[in-house]
C-alpha cells in the first residue's frame, strides 16, 4: 500500500457546486466532495442544511498533493471564487448555510488562514473587510450522490451558466497555470 502524503482543507464560500467545479480543475486536487460541515445535527441533509436549522455551511472537502499545491494556494484559489465580504451570502444566496468559513484541521492552517486573511484585508483588494469565518472542523457530512460533481453533470442548467460558469471562467483565467 503506498502512503499518502495528502492533506485536507474544508472550505465553505457560498454554494458547494460552485466551490467543487472550481477546485475540480485544479493541479494537485486529488479529489473534492461537497458536503456539510460546521453544525450541531448529526447527518444532516440537503434539505435541513438549506432551512438554515442546523448551524451547518454548504462546504467542500478538499483532499490536495502539498507537492504540487500548497495550502496557502488553495486558499488563493478559494478567496478568487467567492465573495468573502459578505456576510452570510453569496449573490442570492443568503443564511449561515452560504457563510464564507475555512474549517482547519491542524494549527498550521488556522494560522496560515489567519495570516492570509490578515494579508488580504491589508492589500485593499476587496470590497470590504473579510469576514471569512475560521474554525476547528468537527464533523464534515458528504452531501447526498445527486450533489456530487453537480457542475460536471448538469452543464446546461441555468444555475450552472449564470452562477458557476462566471466563477469558473475567473479561475480559469487568474489560475492558468494551475489548472490540470
Amino acid at each position: 500500500m503506498v502512503e499518502s502524503n495528502n492533506k485536507v482543507a474544508v472550505l465553505g464560500g457560498g454554494c458547494f457546486w460552485c466551490i467543487e467545479a472550481v477546485f475540480n480543475m485544479i493541479e494537485g486536487v486529488e479529489s473534492v466532495i461537497s458536503g456539510y460541515a460546521g453544525g450541531h445535527k448529526d447527518n444532516p441533509t440537503y434539505y435541513e442544511v438549506c432551512s438554515g436549522s442546523t448551524g451547518h455551511a454548504e462546504v467542500v472537502r478538499v483532499e490536495f498533493d502539498p507537492e504540487k499545491v500548497t495550502f496557502p494556494e488553495v486558499l488563493e484559489v478559494f478567496f478568487a471564487s467567492h465573495d468573502p465580504t459578505t456576510l452570510n451570502r453569496q449573490g442570492h444566496d443568503v443564511g449561515t448555510q452560504y457563510r464564507s468559513v475555512i474549517l482547519y484541521e491542524s494549527e498550521e492552517q488556522k494560522t496560515q488562514a489567519a495570516d492570509f486573511i490578515k494579508a488580504l484585508d491589508a492589500s485593499g483588494t476587496e470590497n470590504g473587510p473579510v469576514v471569512t469565518e475560521i474554525a476547528p472542523l468537527d464533523v464534515f457530512y458528504p452531501a447526498e450522490r445527486e450533489h456530487h460533481l453537480f457542475y460536471e453533470r448538469n452543464p446546461g442548467s441555468m444555475y450552472c451558466q449564470i452562477v458557476i460558469d462566471p466563477k469558473v471562467s475567473k479561475v480559469r483565467q487568474k489560475f492558468a497555470s494551475k489548472l490540470r
